[in-house]
């Protein structure tokens, strides 16, 4: 039961980060708007991606440790670009030190190319390489959550991902 609300709500929160996430970026090209992004979220964005780390690793230490989902060889390497941010950017904001963004910015792009290619597995795409080559008893391509026709565990680490990345930028652009 409980299991069946996480993940209606992590979908849904997924879904609205993906809506977010385009309407910010569309507004970006009207000056206007453009300035109210930077102003707002600029100020906050490190805190905005503190969240959201924070989010996802409470929501991956849940499926693993109690929906008992193992995770694949994939969900571990977004696990390790991850993980890191929540104790960097927890730092980085304790201390005001926004010199950080670039280092957690090379963290997350490195993740989110990880969590490109394992959507790209999970939505049927060949391997590069063989994950049950590996000697891992879970393959890459399983999906233990199917929400909304599209939403799986690799859509929300992506859309995570992201989401950290438009909020550091933006509180990069606006430290400038």
């Amino acid at each position: 039961m409980l299991l069946e609300y996480v993940n209606k709500i992590s979908a849904i929160f997924t879904l609205f980060a993906q809506i977010f996430l385009v309407w910010a970026l569309v507004l970006m090209f009207f000056p206007k708007t453009r300035n109210y992004i930077l102003n707002f979220f600029g100020r906050h964005g490190m805190l905005l991606a503190f969240l959201a780390a924070t989010a996802s690793l409470i929501l991956s230490l849940f499926y693993s440790d109690y929906a008992g989902y193992e995770p694949c060889k994939l969900c571990w390497l977004q696990r390790i670009f991850i993980y890191p941010q929540v104790i960097l950017l927890g730092m980085a904001l304790y201390r005001k030190d926004y010199k950080i963004i670039d280092y957690a910015l090379a963290l997350l792009f490195v993740g989110t190319v990880v969590s490109l290619y394992h959507n790209y597995l999970s939505f049927g795409g060949s391997p590069f390489f063989n994950c049950d080559a590996l000697q891992l008893s879970v393959s890459c391509a399983k999906r233990y959550v199917f929400e909304l026709g599209y939403i799986t565990i690799p859509i929300m680490s992506l859309t995570s991902f992201l989401l950290m990345i438009f909020f550091l930028k933006i509180q990069k652009l606006y430290n400038k």
